[in-house]
Formats: C-alpha cells, structure tokens, sequence
C-alpha cells in the first residue's frame, strides 16, 4: 500500500503541471494521443509486470526458456510495426490503424484473463512419482516436494542434484538426489497454453498497427522547426509512463493477491479505455492522421470488400502466423533477421536515390537517424532487462521490503513521473535559445549510464546479506536507467520525425521500433542464459542465481559504457549531419487560444 500512496502523491504533483503546460503552449490533440498511449501502455506494462512469473511459475518453463518466450513476444510486439505504418503510410492513415489497432489490444489482453489450470510437476525417481506442492505467486512463491504425504523443502546440491529436507526413517526416497538418477515431469494444461499464445498474438497484431502511427501523429501536430516539438514528445512519454507506473503497481497486485487472470483482466480494461479516449478525441486531432487518399480505400477489391475492410479482415488472419511464430524462438530470429536486411537494404537504395537526385542534406540526415537506431538498438537490449532478468532477480535476491516484485517494474516509471518534466523544460529552454544538444552525444550519455546502472549493483553486491540486495540498490539502478532513457528515447523519438524524408516518415517510425525489436530478441537470449536451475518455478540455490545475476550485470554493464564512449566520440563526427533540422530560432511562448478555441499559428 505503500508504493500506492507514494503514487497518488507524485501523480498529483507532478501531472497537474503536466497538463496545464500542454493545455497552454501544446496543440489540444496532443491530450489525447497523452490519455491514449498511456492507457495503451498501461494495458502493455500492466501484462510485463508479470508476464515472467507468470511463465516460470504458471506454465513452468524454465528460465531460459522463459526468456526466449518472452524475446519472442516482445520482439514481435515491436517488429509488426514494420507492417503497420506501411499500411498506414500508404492506405489507412495514421488515426485509423491506431484505432484498429486498439481493438485487438482489448481482444488479446482481455483472453490473457483465460488462464486455465496451472502447470503440475511431479518427480520420479526409481519408478516412483511425487508430487510437487506449489502455493503462491512471484515471491511469495512456496514450493514442497511430498514425501509419504508429508511436505519437504529441498534445496540444490552442488554436483547440480537435490537434498529433500528432514526426511524421515524409512522415507522411499534418499535425503540426496543424485543429478541424473530422478527426473522432473511436468503437466500443462492445454487450454490454459493455447488461450495464453492466442492473447499475445492480437497483442502483437494489435501493437503492430497502433504503435509506430500514434507516436507518428505527434509528430505531425508540430510544424517542421517547432521548438516545442522535443518538449512535447517528452510530456507524451509522460503520459506513456504515467500508465506504465500505475499498471506495475496495480496489475502486480492484483496478480499476487487475486490470481494472473485479475492482474491481466485489469490491463484488458485500461486499453479499452484507451480507445474510447481515442475514438472521442478524434475532433481535437485537427484533421491530422487522416488516410492518404481516401477514394482509394473505399474502393471495393474483393466483392463487396473495400479495401480498408480487407485490410481489417487481412489484419485478424494475420493472428493465425503469429500464432505459430510466437511459438516458435529459432523461426522468430530468422524472420527478425530477414526484416532487419529487407529494412536496411531498402533504406540504402532510397539514401542512395537521395544522392544521386543530388539531395545530399537529406541523405545524410537519413543516415545519422540510421545511426541513432542503432545506438537504440544497444540501449534497449540492456534495458528491456527490467522485465526478465531484473525482474526475476527482484524476485529472488532482494529485500523487497515493502513491494512486491512486479511493482519494482514501477520504479522506472515513477522516476520519468517526477524527472521527465523537468527534461521537458530542459529541452524547451534549450530549443527557444537555438542551443539543442546533438543527438549524438545525448545517446551516447544514455548508454553510458544505462552500463553504469548495472556496474552499481555489481559493486555494492557487498551489501547482500543472504544473497539479498537492499531494495535500495535497485532503485538505484532504476534511476539511472531512467536518466538514460530521458536522455534517449523520447529525443530519439523526435529525432526520427525531424531527420526522416517526409513520405518515409511512418517507415522509419517502425524501422525505430524494429530497433527495439532487435534488442527484445537478443535481451531474451540474454535473459535466459543468465537464469538458474528452478523446481516448480522456484530456485534450488539462491546463491548461484546471485552470482550468475552478478555476472550478467557486469558484463552488460562494461558492454553499456563502452559503446556509449564510442558515441559520445562519435558525435564531433557527425554533428552537423542534421543541416540545421534541430536549430530553431528563439521563439515567443505560443499565443493564447483564440475566442473560437483555436491557436493562432506560431511563427517560426
């Protein structure tokens, strides 16, 4: 209750400010693309909070399995995208796939609540079964082996076997385990397995058509040289982690207290309210967002089919491969990898056009946005840990204290809460003095305290007592992380918006989340290498799950700063690529509304 108490007081504080700046120096339809995402986002963080226990402990897979599940779906989650703004680049419009979009969110998340029964293990040993005693979720996690109807605890041996605790005389079984002379068995229900891979496939359908075309529509409520234009992709990353926070903390609570099914049925909820904000909002957009040629969608291609619908009816058949993909890690690489040459080399032959039409300022800003996506690429793989690594870690080898192990998921966002308006003035006051910091250089001091985040918790793992971190470490490690993201994501964001050729825009925009589904698809991997042996979905030896946690931080630590040198270097390079797309000239405060509610436009 705590950490809710704590929320209320920094939403209060912090989001009224918030909300008065956007009402007088933002464009109006910047609240609603604010109240859309954020529900959006509530719905996505609320399922992340506790999608990994939810694998390792309801299905029972084990860590690096898990890992990969998870890889595979946020990957996806951020690789669809790529479909979604070509389709709405040249068809549907920004505002339509964002609507569609929605409703297949609501779908997958609202299926996610069909949990069926949880996975049952036994172990056997010399022909004999026995049961594996679960009760709980995340940390509260209890895991007994029955013997003769009596409940054990056990615990790893250091040949990578198991010690059952107190046995009595007589007991069938011996006291040590021997690795290789029992084996573990594990039942799933297939209800329960089949509901889960159809929710997190409208997810992934649903996320491919809505996210690159809303942040993509920020963007167009801001005319080309607008000083506001960084400062308010920075209030919509607070909208954006506003949902965030409140979804870690609710979601994780309703999942331990209630069961999976209440934490994911409340994310179902808060996208649904997304889309009605949406749907009403639709005046306050000023017309932006609309389909490209509207005769053209209507048009009929299939009987009485116009084309729109069939790209509805094309966009629910796609769940059927996503179905199969997700399932499947190693198909999930190669399409990754297939998507990311097809992007690159077509990105290439349109630069090389750019050049050879003698439109050099233009090429050369593609290539630096090209650059920042690859810097994007590195960062997120180190912080999309938050919901694999670093959550299980939370789980397992910290003093939670007060939190729960998902609302530690809340940590990053509560931070952006009180910080990110603070960088949104920063950046304004910047803008207004023609003093822009080079993306570059902010992306290279994003990776280097994202690297550092780590680096902390490795060199304070002194302070483990029984291999339990003070919950203050991490939230240290949360802070930095967040000040890296501050520092990158949302002027990578704005970044693409100005660099990007105007008829590319969209694909870029999906090009930059491809880069986050790169580093969902590695992080995964990652994630599972650094995991530890688990009977029904709790460890066996909590001090190797620290050391391999410990040597996992320092290695993506080292690997964080070290490229993040390499940018900040990078950036005396390449510095005057953009040509002039982030200077503005000093600018008054935008106008008052006028008596019929419109602004006046700002000159530049």
């Amino acid at each position: 209750m705590l950490i809710i108490l704590i929320g209320i007081v920094v939403t209060l504080v912090t989001g009224l400010p918030v909300l008065l700046q956007m009402l007088r120096n933002h464009p109006r339809g910047l609240i609603i693309l604010f109240f859309a995402e954020m529900w959006e986002r509530f719905s996505y963080y609320g399922m992340r909070g506790i999608l990994i226990f939810y694998l390792t402990q309801h299905l029972l897979f084990d860590d690096d399995v898990a890992g990969a599940q998870y890889g595979s779906y946020t990957s996806l989650v951020y690789l669809l995208p790529l479909l979604g703004g070509l389709l709405a680049d040249r068809y549907l419009g920004t505002r339509k796939a964002v609507a569609f979009g929605a409703l297949l969110l609501v779908a997958g998340h609202l299926t996610m609540a069909v949990e069926g029964q949880p996975a049952k293990q036994t172990l056997v040993y010399a022909g004999q079964s026995y049961e594996v005693a679960i009760e709980g979720r995340m940390e509260e996690r209890q895991v007994r082996l029955m013997v003769a109807g009596q409940p054990h605890e056990f615990s790893a041996t250091a040949d990578g076997g198991l010690e059952i605790k107190n046995l009595p005389a007589g007991a069938p079984l011996p006291a040590v385990l021997p690795q290789g002379q029992y084996e573990l068995k594990k039942q799933v229900d297939p209800i329960g397995q089949g509901a889960f891979y159809l929710a997190v496939s409208l997810i992934i359908m649903g996320v491919g058509f809505l996210k690159p075309n809303i942040s993509t529509i920020v963007g167009q409520l801001y005319p080309q040289g607008d000083p506001r234009r960084d400062s308010g992709f920075t209030l919509y990353y607070y909208g954006i982690n506003l949902g965030a926070f409140w979804a870690s903390v609710l979601c994780a609570y309703l999942g331990l207290e209630f069961g999976w099914w209440a934490g994911f049925g409340l994310a179902g909820v808060g996208m649904a309210a997304g889309f009605v904000v949406f749907v009403l909002g639709k005046p306050l957009l000023e017309g932006k967002g609309e389909p490209p040629n509207p005769d053209l969608l209507k048009q009929k291609v299939a009987g009485p089919l116009s084309r729109e619908w069939l790209i509805y009816l094309g966009g629910i058949l796609g769940v059927i491969p996503v179905w199969f993909l997700v399932q499947r890690n190693d198909i999930v690489g190669v399409a990754l990898i297939a998507s990311t040459v097809v992007s690159l080399a077509y990105i290439a032959y349109f630069i090389g056009n750019l050049y050879r039409q003698r439109m050099r300022v233009e090429a050369e800003r593609m290539i630096l946005a090209m650059i920042l996506v690859f810097g994007a690429v590195v960062f997120f793989t180190l912080f999309e840990q938050a919901g694999t690594s670093l959550n299980l870690f939370a789980a397992r080898n910290v003093d939670l204290g007060p939190v729960t192990a998902g609302q530690t998921q809340s940590f990053n966002a509560g931070f952006i809460l009180i910080f990110a308006p603070v960088f949104a003035a920063l950046w304004a006051w910047l803008g207004k003095r023609g003093r822009n910091l080079d993306p570059t250089l902010t992306f290279g001091l994003g990776l280097i305290q994202v690297g550092l985040g780590f680096l902390v918790v490795v060199w304070g793992q002194a302070l483990a007592v029984d291999y339990r971190m003070p919950l203050f470490m991490l939230a240290l490690l949360y802070l930095l992380h967040t000040t890296g993201e501050l520092f990158l994501s949302p002027v990578g964001l704005s970044q693409i918006t100005k660099l990007s050729v105007a008829k590319l825009v969209s694909f870029m925009m999906a090009v930059w989340f491809l880069s986050s589904s790169i580093a969902q698809y590695v992080g995964g991997i990652i994630a599972g290498a650094m995991g530890t042996h688990t009977v029904g979905g709790q460890v066996t030896d909590r001090a190797a799950a620290f050391a391999t946690s410990m040597d996992g931080f320092n290695k993506l630590g080292w690997g964080g700063l070290a490229c993040g040198v390499v940018f900040v270097a990078l950036s005396f390079v390449v510095k005057h690529w953009a040509h002039g797309a982030n200077d503005t000239a000093p600018v008054e405060d935008p106008p008052a509304p006028t008596p019929d509610g419109e602004r006046q436009a700002v000159r530049p």
